[in-house]
């Protein structure tokens, strides 16, 4: 049986890097790119899905590199970054829908583009956030009983967890009420089912972008002793005394 190293079991302070910040940039690009994608529903096969789907999948093949190389800490201020910069180009985006347009018919056109209900935003922001936080944590723990080997059963795994109660979360919130039962739920795991499908397919680029970046950061962080919540309460209550001081 290997283990890791010793450096690498315990928690070391994070050190950002150009790799972490270019990780954490794709991260947060792919989040908005998503969110506005979404708005369209296209089929695929026997599947009518947002056609967010094409690129929503790489949010949590990123979120499993900066888990797997920086640890959940790292994992944790991406998703909490991917949030706030969303919730901006939300709030962006209706202040110029509010803005009258010159253009005859362009204001309806923007808004069906761009705009989104009160309920699916609110759906999109809760179900990003467990699905991601999720994914996170069932890596990081997978990966310590693991002993950091079967990096594929951890990408998989927490996908599984995570885009699951995305997906159910999402459609949930969203499309109760709207939909009948049976195709809600048959959306739910339709969708579900395509973004595993997604996560399956791309475990070769994953393996690939860690191996490279463990090499280059020389980081491989066992979260053994990390306090999994989401929020940090304890480093934000450290943070403000240390001000107080």
């Amino acid at each position: 049986m290997t283990h890791p190293p010793a450096s690498a079991s315990k928690a070391t302070p994070l050190r950002i890097t150009p790799f972490l910040l270019v990780v954490a940039m794709l991260f947060v690009g792919f989040l908005i790119t998503a969110n506005i994608l979404a708005v369209k529903i296209a089929r695929i096969g026997i599947f009518t899905v947002p056609a967010a789907i094409v690129v929503f999948p790489l949010t949590y093949l990123f979120d499993d590199v900066l888990t797997e190389v920086w640890g959940y800490a790292a994992s944790r201020i991406v998703i909490w970054t991917g949030f706030l910069a969303n919730a901006l180009v939300v709030f962006f985006i209706e202040c110029a829908i509010a803005l009258p347009g010159v253009v005859p018919g362009q204001d309806a056109a923007f808004r069906s583009v761009l705009g989104g209900t009160p309920r699916i935003v609110i759906a999109s922001f809760v179900a990003y956030l467990a699905g991601e936080f999720l994914n996170s944590y069932v890596l990081a723990r997978l990966k310590v009983a693991t002993e950091g080997r079967f990096l594929w059963l951890r990408t998989i795994g927490s996908t599984v967890v995570g885009q699951s109660v995305d997906t159910a979360l999402f459609i949930s919130i969203a499309f109760t009420g709207i939909l009948a039962p049976h195709v809600l739920l048959a959306t739910i795991a339709g969708v579900a089912v395509l973004k595993i499908c997604y996560e399956v397919i791309a475990t070769p680029l994953t393996y690939a972008i860690v191996t490279a970046l463990k090499h280059h950061e020389h980081s491989d962080v066992y979260d053994r002793e990390t306090v999994f919540s989401p929020i940090p309460f304890r480093q934000v209550f450290s943070a403000l005394k240390g001000t107080a001081a």
